[in-house]
């Protein structure tokens, strides 16, 4: 099971691959530079591992708090990709991740202590 964690809300964008025991992370300047190629610096992060997006089965988000446009940017791609590929997709927040270990966000998961978005059409 492939996990991909998206978290911009802070001075960081940061992507977490985390597949089995294996951790990955990229991370860049969160600017409005990176804003306009954040699909593409995920997909570079992804090609880089050998991960198709299709691979992904579950997309953490972080929710905040932190900069609005971040926020917006991160969880409208991780909302597509959750639509597109049926990927679970969970949100969480800046105090759920302590000390930047986004390994803990797997077990918060497993607690069902994160939101889960439900979209209606």
């Amino acid at each position: 099971m492939i996990n991909l964690i998206i978290d911009a809300a802070n001075e960081k964008i940061v992507f977490v691959i985390i597949a089995g025991k294996q951790s990955y992370t990229s991370k860049h300047i969160n600017s409005r530079e990176n804003f306009d190629i954040f699909m593409k610096l995920l997909l570079k992060f992804l090609n880089t591992k050998k991960i198709k997006i299709t691979d992904i089965c579950r997309i953490f988000v972080n929710l905040g708090p932190g900069k609005f446009t971040s926020l917006r940017i991160s969880l409208s791609v991780a909302k597509a990709i959750s639509l597109t590929n049926s990927a679970v997709l969970i949100g969480f927040k800046s105090e759920d991740l302590i000390n930047e270990n986004y390994k803990s966000l797997i077990k918060l998961n497993k607690n069902k202590s994160l939101i889960k978005p439900i979209y209606s059409s």
